[in-house]
């Protein structure tokens, strides 16, 4: 079987963790339906806005000290490892979640914006 845009968007939209693109900028370009399950917004409601929209706002800017980094090095600090932190679903109700990051390249190696995975965390995660 070919792996073609369709099935690339049906990977995407029924992955089973959050899947988030934000730009070079922060702002969502891509919000998976787990994205929307976990956080509260549907993908109308996110995509076009701020990463802020999920951040605690004591946590915005070291979370934007280090997006920024990672965009201008081409790379994360923890690489593929997955780290607990809070989140700001839109109950506003406290939410830990296990984010994984990683800066994507197009085909010549030029930073288009970073992806994050993500999933309630729970002891077992």
């Amino acid at each position: 079987m070919d792996l073609n845009p369709e099935l690339f968007r049906l990977l995407v939209e029924q992955a089973p963790d959050a899947i988030i693109f934000a730009d070079q900028e922060g702002t969502i370009r891509v919000w998976n339906e787990s994205a929307a399950a976990l956080f509260g917004y549907a993908p109308d409601e996110a995509i076009g806005r701020s990463l802020d929209l999920i951040i605690p706002e004591h946590l915005r800017r070291a979370h934007w000290e280090g997006f920024h980094q990672a965009i201008a090095r081409g790379q994360t600090k923890l690489g593929r490892q997955a780290l607990r932190t809070r989140a700001v679903p839109k109950t506003g109700q406290k939410l830990y979640v296990s984010l994984a990051f990683a800066v994507i390249k197009d085909r010549e190696g030029n930073v288009m914006g970073a992806i994050a995975t993500a999933r309630e965390f729970t002891e077992s995660v």
